[in-house]
């Protein structure tokens, strides 16, 4: 079932639990804090909400999910994308406790698999499906963002896919250092911020009327440079491929043309995902990892 009207209890529920919160970021965060505060088989999961969580609060201080009557508006599109996210979890948190009907989307079935047996694996293709949803499902609202917004909105899908590949498939995510892939690609652990965070590369504000993609891009710093340009432009259509076959969404692999990730950004101005900047390590970084497979 694609539908959410399909499930009558649960999902009409979630609707207007995030409802209530749709103009309140503090509410909002509360809301997604909350699904995390219980005990699967003795253990806590509440360590699996510290990505989401700090991804969120890095959203209100730009204020991104700041209500439409705000002094200054938050973003249409993220905050689009951030309902998607609560009203997955939401429904999913409800079916759970016995709430009446069925899960209305793909991604709330995810989220009850992650309850059932809580995992890294079960957490990206839940947090990633209902990401992706809320992606293919608010396309019309990126044409009211700024250019370089429209850019990070790629650059975000981009790097949950990434993360989630590095458990999944780490040979393709890291190469000879696969090995690694289940340290870095934890959720539960700091070293996943390097993926899942972009306060290393945007200013905490918004909207981004005053700034170029090309001076943001000159600011980067150089690890985030080498990761970005070492490690994952090589790989993007590997990983957009393998993405819409795990989460069974063939429309993700639509959402980059080559090595180019195109939902947002377009491919005209596809140099942007290359880099004249910190060639040495650039190049020593793909030499060490190998070809992606």
């Amino acid at each position: 079932m694609s539908s959410r009207g399909v499930s009558a209890g649960a999902a009409h529920r979630a609707e207007e639990l995030v409802a209530v919160a749709r103009d309140d970021p503090a509410r909002r965060l509360r809301l997604a804090a909350q699904f995390y505060d219980r005990r699967v088989a003795t253990r806590s999961i509440r360590p699996y909400r510290r990505a989401e969580i700090a991804f969120m609060r890095w959203q209100i201080q730009r204020g991104l999910l700041a209500s439409a009557s705000a002094a200054t508006p938050g973003s249409p599109w993220w905050r689009a994308v951030n309902e998607s996210l609560l009203r997955d979890t939401v429904e999913a948190d409800l079916l759970s406790k016995g709430a009446s009907g069925e899960p209305s989307t793909t991604a709330v079935r995810h989220w009850l698999a992650f309850l059932w047996r809580p995992a890294p694996e079960a957490w990206y293709r839940a947090h990633n499906a209902s990401i992706v949803a809320g992606y293919l499902n608010n396309r019309g609202l990126v044409a009211l963002e700024t250019p370089l917004e429209r850019f990070f909105m790629d650059v975000a899908l981009l790097r949950v896919l990434y993360a989630h590949s590095l458990l999944r498939r780490p040979k393709l995510a890291l190469g000879r250092l696969a090995v690694l892939g289940a340290l870095l690609g934890d959720p539960r652990r700091r070293a996943a911020d390097l993926f899942l965070s972009l306060q290393n590369v945007l200013p905490d504000r918004y909207p981004l009327e005053d700034l170029t993609i090309e001076t943001v891009l000159a600011q980067e710093n150089r690890l985030a440079r080498i990761f970005d340009y070492g490690i994952i432009s090589t790989r993007i259509e590997l990983l957009y491929r393998y993405a819409a076959a795990d989460l069974d969404e063939p429309r993700v692999s639509t959402l980059c043309n080559g090595q180019c990730p195109v939902y947002a950004w377009p491919y005209e101005y596809c140099h942007v995902w290359q880099t004249n900047r910190s060639q040495f390590g650039i190049a020593f970084i793909r030499a060490l990892l190998g070809p992606s497979h």
